[in-house]
């Protein structure tokens, strides 16, 4: 056997693997402020998206300025507190106790069509979490736009929730009937009996992702239902 050749083959494997650890290490790192940035952009595409306003990755940053006029973060009693809205993690907030979270609140000014309310969404499709965004107008009760997307739903199925064709349903529907008691939206399948003016189409192969899509709506805007109330 040779050692020499052997200890030789050892120590080159271990420089090797050393040298590309440290390539990949050194490459994360200095892409990591630009993958944050594309994070960011996208983000505030999304918040515009919701607001009915689509917008380039080159815009983006320019049209949020102008029209994401306040942002902020309020608890369950609908009262300010000092978090950021842009950078709240839903997924940890939705792990906490309702009393404890901080919910996220997006003011955006559109001129004559007056203000809109954005809120964040988050959720479980039937493959893995799906998220959103969601406009009211100062009503507090009518959905002006609305922009959903998720990590890993059926193609042609489920996943069709990105659609403008499913999203464009959620424009003036509302969340609150005509006793002002908060009922939320559905998501209906075909022959489901549901009040027209709290409903909206399921996706068609797609019940289970359409169903989540339905309670991830209805236990998000139900926490900020204080902050409604109170602004109503």
């Amino acid at each position: 056997m040779n050692r020499n050749g052997n200890t030789y083959t050892f120590i080159y494997a271990s420089v090797m693997v050393i040298i590309v650890a440290a390539i990949l290490s050194f490459t994360a790192i200095t892409l990591k402020p630009f993958q944050e940035r594309n994070v960011e952009i996208e983000k505030k595409q999304n918040i515009l998206s919701a607001i009915n306003i689509e917008v380039t990755s080159e815009e983006a940053e320019d049209v949020y300025a102008q029209r994401i006029t306040d942002s902020y973060t309020i608890n369950s009693k609908g009262e300010r507190t000092d978090g950021n809205a842009f950078t709240i993690d839903l997924k940890k907030e939705q792990s906490k106790p309702l009393e404890k979270r901080q919910l996220p609140i997006f003011e955006a000014d559109l001129g004559d069509e007056g203000i809109k309310y954005v809120i964040p969404l988050r959720g479980a499709g039937l493959w893995g979490p799906i998220w959103g965004y969601i406009s009211l107008n100062d009503d507090f009760e009518t959905v002006y736009g609305a922009i959903f997307d998720h990590a890993s739903e059926t193609p042609g199925l489920g996943a069709e929730i990105v659609t403008d064709a499913f999203q464009d349903n959620f424009k003036g529907k509302k969340i609150y009937n005509n006793s002002g008691e908060f009922v939320s939206l559905i998501v209906a399948k075909a022959g489901e009996n549901a009040p027209e003016q709290h409903k909206v189409d399921a996706i068609s192969g797609g019940t289970i992702t359409s169903k989540g899509l339905q309670d991830m709506l209805y236990d998000d805007l139900s926490s900020y239902k204080n902050f409604f109330n109170t602004k109503k």
